[in-house]
């Protein structure tokens, strides 16, 4: 991708898609978000892909709130995740540090600068960079019954 791209514009909720996810399991939507101690932070509510790979680049995730009244959002890159299981998607993150997440503005979102500072913030390299590579999907194993 050239420096011009405006990644901003690639980002959008897999439900505004036609794209499915191969591997059911990869569908995290629902599933609590803990921290690296397993302490919950909140809940996926979305899946932000990239339209030209048709690749997840971000969990979103709604924290806070009641009955959907005073909830915020922030995003999560597939980068942070650390492991998944049936339940729980967990981060590389103590929830200390997450209470100074950026939050996630649709509007904001639509300018590049915002995934510039929101990978900044999380200290990845961003999808577009020349040398970055899609992480794998970490299952837990299975919990026992």
């Amino acid at each position: 991708m050239s420096d011009t791209t405006n990644h901003a514009e690639l980002i959008t909720s897999i439900g505004d898609t036609d794209v499915t996810l191969a591997d059911p399991a990869a569908d995290v939507r629902g599933r609590n978000l803990e921290d690296q101690d397993g302490n919950k932070i909140g809940t996926i509510d979305d899946l932000l892909i990239d339209t030209e790979t048709r690749q997840v680049r971000f969990l979103r995730v709604e924290h806070g709130g009641f009955l959907g009244i005073g909830e915020k959002h922030f995003l999560v890159p597939v980068d942070a995740i650390a492991a998944v299981d049936s339940e729980d998607v967990r981060i590389d993150r103590p929830s200390s540090k997450m209470k100074t997440a950026p939050g996630y503005d649709p509007n904001a979102a639509l300018d590049n600068n915002f995934y510039v500072g929101l990978y900044n913030w999380w200290e990845y390299r961003p999808f577009w960079a020349d040398d970055y590579v899609y992480p794998p999907f970490p299952m837990y194993p299975a919990r026992p019954a």
